[in-house]
C-alpha cells in the first residue's frame, strides 16, 4: 500500500540549497588525476585533433600547465612520454635522460605540491608499438617485465610520486616492488592499471601518444570486454603483488566492474575516463547536440556513485572550475 501523501520525495528537491544538502555522491578536486603527454623541443603545444583542448606539449609549456592544474586544486597529473627516438626495446623508456625522466625532474624542481604520477609501459617507446619485447609477433612476458620494472626505478629515481603499470603483463606489479624496494624506495605507492580492457574507446589516446601498433592489435594481454570474473581475479593478483591502488580502465563502460572492485576489495580505486570517452563528449557538445558541461559532470558522478575514489580525466580543469563555481 503507497503511504503517498505522507510520503512525498519531492520535498528534498524543492530547494537547491536542500537538495545539495541530502546529496549521496560528492566529487571534489581530491577524486582529479589531470594525463599529459610530453614531447622533446621546446615551445611546443601540439594539438590532438581528436580530442580538442588537449595538447602534446614539450617540458617548459608542462612546467606552466602544471602550475596552472595546481592553481586550480587539483592534486595530480599522470605523464605519458613521446620518445625523440623509438627502438624494438623502447630504451628510451627507462633511461635515465629520458623524456619522462627529465619531465618529472623539472616539474618536481618548480612545483612542490603536486603529485606526479607517471604512466609505466613500453608502447609509447617501441617502435613497433606494442607494449613488451617481440619474438615475431609474440609479445614476450617475462622479459618485458624486466624492463618494465627498469623503467618504474628510473622514475622513481627522478622523482615520481606513484609509478603506474598500464602494460597487463603478468608479475609486473610484484617485480616493480620488488626493485624499488631494493633500491630504496619503499615509500613509492604502485597504482596498477589492474582491470584494463582491449577497448576500441583508445583510438583518439593513440595519436596523442603516437603508440598505435604497426601490426596487430593488443589483445594477447588487454582483457576482454565480455570478463568481469577475470577482472575480479587480476585486481585480487595485483593486490597480493603489492599494488596500492588499483585501476579499471575504461571507466563508463565499465561501471560495473568499478562496483565490484570496489565492493569486494575495499582497495583504493582509480578509474581512467580515457580518450574515446572524452572525444565523445566533446565533439556532441562542439556540434551542439548535447549540454557539454552537463554531460561532462554526469559522466563523472557516474564513475564516482560506481566506486571510484580517484578519477583520471581529460576534463580534470574543466570538472575543477565547475566544482569552484558550484561550490559559490
Amino acid at each position: 500500500m503507497s503511504l503517498f501523501p505522507t510520503i512525498r520525495h519531492r520535498r528534498l528537491r524543492y530547494n537547491p540549497i536542500i537538495r545539495d544538502m541530502v546529496r549521496e555522491t560528492v566529487l571534489t578536486k581530491n577524486d582529479l588525476i589531470y594525463p599529459l603527454f610530453v614531447v622533446p623541443g621546446s615551445k611546443i603545444k601540439n594539438p590532438v585533433k581528436s580530442m580538442p583542448g588537449v595538447f602534446q606539449m614539450s617540458i617548459d609549456n608542462i612546467v606552466e600547465e602544471c602550475k596552472e592544474v595546481r592553481d586550480l586544486g587539483i592534486p595530480a597529473i599522470i605523464l605519458f612520454g613521446i620518445p625523440e627516438h623509438k627502438d624494438e626495446i623502447g630504451s628510451e623508456a627507462y633511461h635515465s635522460d629520458g623524456i619522462i625522466q627529465r619531465a618529472i625532474k623539472s616539474i618536481k624542481n618548480e612545483i612542490k605540491d603536486l603529485v606526479v604520477i607517471t604512466d609505466v609501459c613500453m608502447c609509447e617507446y617501441t617502435s613497433h608499438g606494442h607494449c613488451g619485447v617481440l619474438k615475431g609477433e609474440e609479445i614476450l612476458n617475462d622479459e618485458t617485465v624486466e624492463l618494465l620494472a627498469k623503467e618504474a626505478l628510473s622514475h622513481a629515481q627522478a622523482g615520481a610520486d606513484i609509478v603506474a603499470p598500464s602494460d597487463m603483463m603478468d608479475g609486473r606489479v610484484a617485480a616493480i616492488r620488488k626493485i624499488l624496494d631494493e633500491n630504496g624506495f619503499n615509500k613509492i605507492p604502485i597504482m596498477s592499471y589492474a582491470a584494463k580492457y582491449a577497448s576500441g574507446f583508445y583510438g583518439p589516446f593513440r595519436e596523442a601518444a603516437e603508440s598505435t601498433p604497426a601490426f596487430g592489435d593488443r589483445r594477447s594481454h588487454q582483457m576482454d570486454i565480455g570478463n568481469i570474473n577475470e577482472a575480479i581475479r587480476e585486481v585480487e593478483e595485483d593486490i597480493k603483488e603489492g599494488a596500492d591502488i588499483v585501476m579499471v580502465k575504461p571507466a563508463g563502460p565499465y561501471l560495473d566492474v568499478i562496483r565490484e572492485v570496489k565492493q569486494r576489495f575495499g582497495m583504493p580505486t582509480a578509474a581512467y575516463q580515457v580518450s574515446g570517452e572524452y572525444s565523445m563528449i566533446k565533439a556532441a557538445g562542439i556540434n551542439g547536440w548535447i549540454d557539454e558541461e552537463r554531460v561532462m559532470v554526469e559522466s563523472v558522478f557516474a564513475i564516482k556513485r560506481a566506486g571510484a575514489d580517484l578519477i583520471l580525466t581529460y576534463f580534470a580543469k574543466d570538472l575543477a572550475k565547475w566544482i569552484d563555481k558550484t561550490r559559490k
